[in-house]
């Protein structure tokens, strides 16, 4: 049992800036303003589903109650990560995510929002946005009241490859035309700073300043991080962050290549190409885990992978 594959059925969300791109992995969408592929998630706001194999049907939050020994015996009351893939066809709203504190204290037990992002396809002249100008927290509560936009944000150049690690109280944005995979806790909490005066079914969308206000880290604290690449037969590997949350890395693989799964459990979404996993066809939009215990996974053909998994 331990040694077979948990492939997952993607659950997809409409959104007011999403797009059609999410095509090009393969994915039947629902409409042309498709802005998330959940690809592994048992958050009740997008709970995925089991395809094929002893576990078909299930969903993932009922193999984790049910069958722990799938995710090498760890603790607590839910999956702790969500992997999805995001395509922006217009800017998402400025916002900022709580941590695990204020998020259980003021979302009814929620867990807190850290995330990373890894740009999997944007313009030449692409930006997001990512931290803030302000010196302090009086500064912060100053722009935001008086919308000074501009001056308050921070905006930097992206290009395809890049990786960004977001910590709770980093002011964010997706900017329109970037596509990405995001990695994070299995957490649905945003706090709209501003949404660019948009209109949801003729009205504004929710905004939640205060909230922004209590948790904007101030004054930003830009992350430093190294990347470590290391290469097997047949395939290289970049550790692109190891948090207390989660450690995530890219494959990139051309030929037969084993890869080890010596963790509690290992999420795996592959992003480009085609293959096989110990004999299992796999291809772009594909999302599955590989349970504690698996061992040694055989990979045989040319693909990028981006992995994630917990210590």
């Amino acid at each position: 049992m331990q040694k077979e594959i948990i492939f997952l059925n993607p659950i997809f969300k409409e959104t007011i800036w999403g797009g059609d791109k999410l095509k090009r992995f393969g994915y039947d969408i629902p409409s042309d303003k498709t802005g998330e592929c959940w690809g592994i998630s048992a958050h009740k706001n997008g709970d995925c589903t089991v395809r094929g194999g002893s576990f078909d049907g299930m969903h993932l939050s009922e193999l984790w109650d049910t069958h722990r020994e799938l995710f090498g015996n760890c603790e607590g009351d839910r999956f702790p990560l969500l992997i999805k893939i995001i395509d922006a066809r217009d800017d998402l709203s400025i916002q900022v995510h709580p941590d695990d504190r204020y998020a259980s204290r003021n979302e009814n037990g929620s867990l807190g929002k850290t995330e990373c992002w890894y740009i999997l396809d944007c313009p030449e002249d692409a930006a997001i946005i990512i931290g803030h100008n302000a010196a302090n927290k009086k500064e912060v509560n100053d722009m935001i009241m008086n919308k000074r936009w501009r001056e308050f944000v921070r905006e930097i150049p992206v290009h395809k490859g890049d990786f960004f690690q977001i910590e709770p109280g980093c002011v964010h944005a997706i900017k329109g035309g970037t596509m990405l995979l995001e990695t994070q806790q299995s957490s649905d909490i945003t706090y709209r700073v501003y949404d660019y005066d948009r209109l949801s079914d003729g009205k504004p969308r929710e905004l939640h300043i205060e909230k922004s206000i209590d948790v904007i880290t101030a004054p930003f604290e830009e992350n430093s991080y190294d990347v470590t690449i290391s290469f097997g037969l047949n395939y290289t590997s970049e550790k692109l962050i190891e948090c207390p949350y989660y450690s995530v890395e890219k494959f990139k693989i051309n030929g037969r290549a084993q890869i080890a799964q010596q963790y509690r459990f290992m999420n795996i979404s592959v992003i480009d190409g085609q293959g096989t996993i110990d004999n299992t066809p796999i291809k772009k939009g594909d999302n599955f885990i590989l349970p504690g215990g698996y061992g040694i996974a055989e990979f045989d053909g040319s693909m990028q992978l981006i992995t994630s998994y917990i210590k």
